[in-house]
């Protein structure tokens, strides 16, 4: 029987911090305790905010944590534990591993947060029992997990930027680029996009769906444009892997029928040699970062 271990898990993401004490094997885990905080732009102080986190969550705890998983967004070189870039956060060839190491003075598994949530899904989640998938999570951006014969494929650390894909629309895109998927199809898009067509801020795309649903004409074009970028991405990633499904996460995930019907619709309409690929809703929810967050850091202890 596996050993039970307890880590801290954290998942920084483009607006929010996540993180939790988890308990748990390779192959389950569960949070025991959790925080959240606003993700502050700056890679120095993302580091204090994970040492805080740290603190807080070790207090108390009778059991001995034994180790950090910390996930974070961009571009992500694992192997040296360096975050190389984030266009939505903005730090550049930044050392998160011997930083946080350094602040909590434990050792620390370093990873992407896509990627680490895409591992969730596929031990614990949605995607349990496929060999070839694409694990999509939509929130103020969209990256992807891409999952070829049964293992989350990582390469170089530089792989599965779909949110950076040109669809074709044109819009300018915070990575410097137009025509990206996530410039439309973000949470964070659907909202800006949205307050600069009606001149009414919303707190996220969760309002736009509520606006949605009761027949605002400009809700409804900007949903619509986000589903078609989207749809164009998953077209490209249709072509180019072939996967059995594409399991869709993050806030945007939350809208249900409201995204996937429509998007089936588009992709219909789109595909004609590709495989089709089933559209699945992620089963962890938000916490699949911070759950892929600890099994980084439950593997990397049962390594040594």
């Amino acid at each position: 029987m596996a050993r039970t271990r307890h880590v801290i898990a954290v998942d920084v993401g483009g607006t929010e911090t996540k993180a939790a004490l988890v308990a748990g094997t390779s192959l389950d885990v569960r949070a025991l305790r959790q925080r959240r905080r606003a993700t502050t732009r700056d890679a120095d102080a993302v580091v204090e905010d994970v040492a805080q986190l740290v603190d807080e969550l070790r207090a108390g705890h009778d059991t001995d944590v034994e180790a950090v998983g910390l996930v974070v967004p961009g571009v992500v070189d694992e192997d040296c534990g360096i975050g190389v870039y984030s266009a939505n956060l903005g730090w550049q060839d930044y050392p998160f591993l011997k930083e946080v190491e350094a602040r909590t003075g434990l050792r620390t598994a370093f990873g992407h947060d896509v990627r680490a949530g895409g591992l969730a899904e596929l031990r614990i989640g949605n995607a349990r029992g496929l060999q070839n998938a694409v694990i999509m999570p939509i929130g103020t951006g969209i990256a992807a997990a891409l999952v070829l014969d049964g293992r989350i494929y990582r390469g170089d650390g530089s792989v599965g930027e779909v949110g950076h894909v040109d669809v074709g629309h044109g819009d300018p895109c915070g990575c410097g680029q137009t025509g990206c998927v996530e410039a439309r199809a973000s949470s964070a898009a659907i909202a800006r996009r949205y307050a600069e067509r009606t001149g009414r801020p919303v707190r996220g795309a969760a309002d736009v769906a509520k606006q949605v649903r009761a027949g605002d004409p400009d809700a409804v074009v900007v949903w619509q444009e986000a589903v078609d970028a989207l749809a164009r991405g998953i077209l490209l990633v249709a072509a180019l892997l072939g996967p059995e499904a594409v399991v869709l996460g993050g806030g945007l995930a939350l809208a249900g029928p409201l995204l996937t019907d429509p998007l089936r619709d588009r992709l219909d309409g789109l595909i004609t040699f590709q495989r089709r690929p089933e559209l699945r809703l992620a089963a962890l929810g938000d916490e699949a970062g911070c759950l892929g967050a600890a099994l980084l850091a439950i593997d990397m202890l049962e390594e040594r």
